[in-house]
């Protein structure tokens, strides 16, 4: 079968069969009367074979090692292609979601994608200053890309790009909630910790509905932080855990302060005085927790939480009886 009519059969060109040749890939059994390149049916099942190889990423250097080796491994070589696949996958998907960043912060002109790049390219910086800088400069006219932020704060570990980072993502809108919220459910405390602390810092019912989520999380600190967060917005769901902090001694002067800031209800006061004085009661309660409790009560107003004050000034543990002592003339002084 001659060159053009193996070009046909085939959908190899011409001049690609020939390129083969000159590599040593496949050569024509013979030659016409006139000299032109005549294939067998060998010939013809190895430029299939060849084509095949290609379809699979194969180079035509492996090609010709795969078909002419003997002692070649298909599996090391099939092994090869997949590690490459996957770099070239990798490398792709991470493409594509740098232009889905750009194209979500919605450029007027070239000027504004350049800015993007550099802004994407500063937050993965491995200089901290740098990646400050980038969270800093989303003050100015430089579209942000809300996804490449939240990326970047559950991932820093140094605090003051961290803190410059929350500031960025707060100033950025709603978009944020939502996607620290899928922080919330990394197997790492780490990055939960990061997602609160960020929506900590953001205003807004879908940030407070994630902090609540947050108060059940197996890690204390994590707790933590969303209670403080959540006492600080007036939101009585804290309470219990922002007694246990008093309790165990953990951020214990903030907790009092903000279960003074969710006391500011006659009502609510009461309450909390009650559950102060219940938790001092409670024969699992230790001394030194007894004496931060006390302290607690001092924030609370009303009469609820003076008559447990008074209750507490004849207490039989001479620490706890002498803070309220203490707290008692502090209030009788206002």
């Amino acid at each position: 079968m001659l060159i053009g009519e193996v070009a046909r059969r085939s959908g190899v060109s011409a001049r690609m069969l020939r390129h083969y040749e000159s590599l040593g890939l496949v050569r024509p059994s013979g030659r016409t009367g006139s000299g032109y390149r005549e294939y067998s049916g060998d010939d013809i099942r190895r430029i299939f074979h060849i084509e095949s190889l290609r379809s699979l990423g194969l180079s035509l250097r492996e090609i010709g090692r795969a078909l002419d080796d003997p002692g070649f491994a298909p599996s090391s070589l099939v092994g090869g292609l997949i590690g490459r696949t996957r770099e070239r996958i990798a490398a792709e998907s991470e493409l594509l979601t740098r232009l889905h960043r750009i194209q979500d912060t919605e450029p007027a002109d070239w000027e504004d994608v350049l800015q993007v790049v550099a802004l994407l390219n500063a937050l993965t910086s491995k200089s901290a200053d740098a990646r400050q800088r980038a969270a800093l400069s989303t003050a100015g006219e430089v579209p942000v890309p809300v996804e490449a932020l939240v990326e970047a704060v559950l991932g820093e570990s140094e605090p003051n790009v961290a803190g410059a980072l929350r500031w960025a993502l707060a100033r950025s809108g709603d978009r944020g909630a939502a996607l620290l919220a899928e922080g919330l459910d990394s197997p790492e405390a780490a990055v939960r910790e990061r997602a609160v602390r960020s929506l900590a810092e953001m205003p807004g019912a879908e940030a407070a509905a994630c902090l609540r989520t947050a108060l059940t999380d197996s890690d204390s600190r994590i707790r933590g932080h969303a209670a403080l967060a959540l006492g600080a917005r007036g939101a009585a769901d804290a309470v219990p855990t922002l007694v246990d902090m008093i309790v165990e001694g953990r951020n214990d002067t903030e907790a009092a302060d903000a279960l003074s800031v969710l006391a500011s209800d006659p009502a609510t006061a009461d309450r909390l005085a009650s559950g102060l004085l219940d938790r001092l009661a409670a024969p699992a309660t230790e001394a030194p927790a007894r004496g931060r409790l006390t302290q607690a009560l001092a924030g609370i107003p009303g009469t609820r939480a003076t008559d447990a004050l008074v209750e507490l000034s004849a207490d039989q543990d001479r620490a706890v009886a002498l803070t309220a002592a203490y707290v008692l003339r502090l209030r009788d002084g206002r």
